[in-house]
């Protein structure tokens, strides 16, 4: 198995870097779930942003459609056989401000309910040199894919959703040296031999 996985960007467009390795480890805050080198995408308009935020943004919960990215391809970073598969959690309210807050205070009961439930619907792809990579927080019913099939680099897995564990649409990547989260190690990443940083702008195409 390779030390580090190199992948391509599982999109094109417009995304923000968020809770990249790059600036600190583990990047999500723990290593709970083989999380340690985990990095998220958020998709941004030509401007670079996501939604605008407004009062009532800061107040209640949002459509997961009012964001720029949702229902974005999500594209396979990487070539191998696609190893687990889940389509079926729903895509939930977005959450900023006083919204942000309140869900953050339930991340210990999905933390709790064990990884699926923080990851949404997924795709796991068994890369051909052993790493495990796991795409999160698809969107509901938008996985094109099936245990056990080949993909290449580029390939629509699904759609960019707002389940599992997200307070906005975005796609969330990790690495791990095993199909079985819940005893895997996580495996840092590269994109095209390179790590954004949080804050990074990334064209993809």
């Amino acid at each position: 198995m390779t030390s580090t996985a190199d992948l391509a960007y599982p999109f094109q467009g417009r995304w923000l870097t968020q809770n990249s390795p790059a600036n600190r480890v583990p990047s999500h805050g723990t290593a709970l779930f083989a999380t340690s080198f985990a990095i998220d995408f958020v998709p941004v308009d030509e401007a670079g942003r996501t939604a605008p935020i407004t009062l009532g943004s800061l107040l209640r919960p949002e459509p997961a459609e009012r964001f720029p990215g949702f229902g974005r391809p999500i594209l396979a970073p990487v070539d191998g056989v696609v190893a687990g598969v889940h389509h079926t959690a729903p895509d939930h309210p977005s959450f900023r401000g006083l919204p942000s807050v309140v869900y953050a205070l339930t991340q210990g009961r999905r933390a709790a309910a064990g990884w699926p439930q923080l990851a949404g619907n997924h795709v796991m792809i068994e890369a051909g040199d052993g790493p495990v990579i796991a795409i999160c927080h698809l969107q509901r019913g938008s996985v094109q894919v099936r245990q056990g099939q080949r993909v290449r680099v580029g390939e629509t897995l699904g759609r960019c959703g707002n389940s599992g564990n997200s307070t906005e649409p975005h796609v969330h990547l990790q690495a791990i040296d095993r199909l079985d989260v819940l005893h895997a190690s996580a495996v840092p990443i590269t994109f095209g031999g390179r790590l954004p940083r949080n804050g990074e702008i990334i064209d993809a195409g």
